[in-house]
């Protein structure tokens, strides 16, 4: 039967959410707080630069292949894909780098250069984490997480010793160079949680970073939500952009629309893509699943302070994508996850997409893009701001061989206070809930509201986790628990 849905927010599980159920015939409106769609995918520009303000890796490019082919469509209907090459290169000191190529094979030679040895072992484990992905994709993350059942598989039986070792100790197990260890324990650092706390399971988000590629969307990652925006209207969807929702409207214990600026629009199913704590607290105390208590003792993945500079001249002996592990790792995972404190030496991230895309950057110039991972919740200042970025700037002149001072035509910054204001997001986190054992799939805050009937929510606080693939699928499955509700 035909429904009115209304969808709070506008990032990829809404829109993902809102393409699946227009494509079921139902009549979907889309409320979005800020000017733009795309929730936390946005883009800044100024002076001929261009940023993605959100998400700027463009990882497992098979699940956005997925997604454009439920609808008889293709990636390349709405945007061009580049893969990298170097994928990515990180530092370690000054002259001292290692570049991650656009294959395997250039992978197993640079990891061969710093180790002898290490390629053979490289490619075992690579094959166990290409093993793993395929029962990720295939098993486990296209399921809703409402029961434990949906866990237990032939296939996941064998691999039960995954769940409860981690994947720091199955890295260094087989890589004692610390250079390599700390590539491979990357992806889960800026995107989940310790290495120590993240079940080796998730050693797959290597052969998403190896085997797949690391890929660039022309334009930015912005691309993918005007592809997404466009998939949608031509599916009759409705984008209402400057709508913040101030209420979920209820009739005793079922969803039955929302207020906004005064106005209440009525529907059938109310679905919030938007912060999960900030949804629940659009309605009275007694219909909100989860309590303050509850949403306290959570592992979340990091925010970050973010950096959008325009820089006047090309900058040297960097890739598209940049990592700074010149200090130490395990420090700066322990004042984001156990201390919940600035760093004093942080770990950062740089991103040159003018490199790969000219169209981002005026001509002879660079836009960079600076993120260092911060613990959510923490004192957010313009002083504090100004001082990690003079101490990552120093170090990347320091690293690379040159000054860049000079040649900074302008800096804007985002913050924890900037995650709350323009996302609601609890405690500033940027990334959601960390993937930890007791966060995965069916421990993971639900996809159906349990105190409030025809209430439904996506994104990356809930099933199946962080990152921009994810948030694809959990619009998928939430829109599955809708068709059956």
């Amino acid at each position: 039967m035909k429904k009115k849905i209304i969808i709070i927010g506008s990032g990829f599980s809404s829109l993902s959410a809102a393409c699946y159920l227009a494509k079921s015939g139902h009549q979907v409106n889309i409320y979005e707080k800020n000017s733009t769609p795309g929730g936390r995918a946005r883009q800044l520009k100024k002076d001929g630069f261009v940023f993605d303000i959100g998400p700027s890796w463009y990882w497992m490019p098979d699940v956005f292949e997925k997604f454009f082919n439920d609808f008889g469509k293709s990636v390349s209907d709405f945007y061009q894909l580049e893969r990298l090459d170097p994928g990515y290169q990180v530092y370690f000191g000054k002259n001292d780098s290692v570049s991650i190529g656009d294959n395997l094979e250039k992978i197993y030679d640079a990891f061969e250069e710093v180790e002898k040895g290490s390629a053979q072992k490289l490619k075992k484990f690579i094959e166990k984490a290409a093993d793993n992905y395929k029962i990720a994709i295939d098993e486990l993350v296209y399921r809703p997480g409402v029961s434990p059942l949906e866990l237990i598989t032939p296939e996941t039986i064998k691999k039960l010793g995954y769940f409860f070792s981690n994947v720091k100790k199955e890295v260094t197990r087989d890589f004692k160079n610390p250079k390599l260890a700390q590539i491979l324990q990357f992806p889960v650092l800026f995107l989940g949680a310790k290495p120590a706390d993240t079940p080796a399971f998730y050693n797959f988000m290597n052969f998403a970073d190896f085997g797949l590629g690391t890929w660039h969307p022309k334009d930015g990652m912005y691309s993918i939500v005007k592809g997404m925006v466009s998939l949608a209207e031509s599916l009759g969807v409705k984008i209402h952009v400057d709508s913040p929702v101030d209420e979920i409207v209820l009739e005793k214990n079922t969803a039955v629309g929302i207020k906004l600026k005064g106005n209440t629009i009525l529907c059938d199913i109310v679905l919030s893509g938007a912060d999960y704590h900030h949804t629940e607290t659009l309605m009275p105390q007694q219909y909100r699943t989860y309590s303050e208590a509850y949403w306290d003792k959570k592992v979340f993945a990091p925010s970050s302070l973010l950096f959008y500079v325009g820089l006047n001249k090309k900058v040297k002996k960097v890739s598209h994508h940049t990592l700074f592990f010149d200090v130490d790792f395990d420090t700066h995972a322990s004042a984001i996850y156990d201390k919940a404190e600035w760093p004093d030496e942080p770990l950062f991230y740089a991103n040159f997409p003018s490199i790969s895309d000219p169209d981002m950057a005026p001509e002879g110039k660079e836009a960079c893009f600076i993120l260092i991972p911060i613990a959510p919740g923490l004192e957010d200042t313009d002083k504090l701001r100004d001082k990690y970025f003079d101490i990552v700037l120093n170090r990347l002149e320091a690293l690379t061989g040159q000054e860049l001072k000079d040649d900074i035509l302008f800096k804007e910054s985002f913050c924890v206070n900037d995650f709350i204001s323009v996302y609601n997001s609890y405690k500033g986190n940027a990334y959601g809930m960390a993937n930890t054992l007791l966060q995965t799939a069916f421990l993971r805050p639900k996809l159906k509201s349990k105190k409030v009937n025809n209430l439904f929510f996506s994104g990356q606080l809930t099933v199946p986790g962080p990152g921009v693939p994810p948030a694809l699928i959990s619009g998928k499955l939430v829109a599955g628990l809708i068709e059956k509700n």
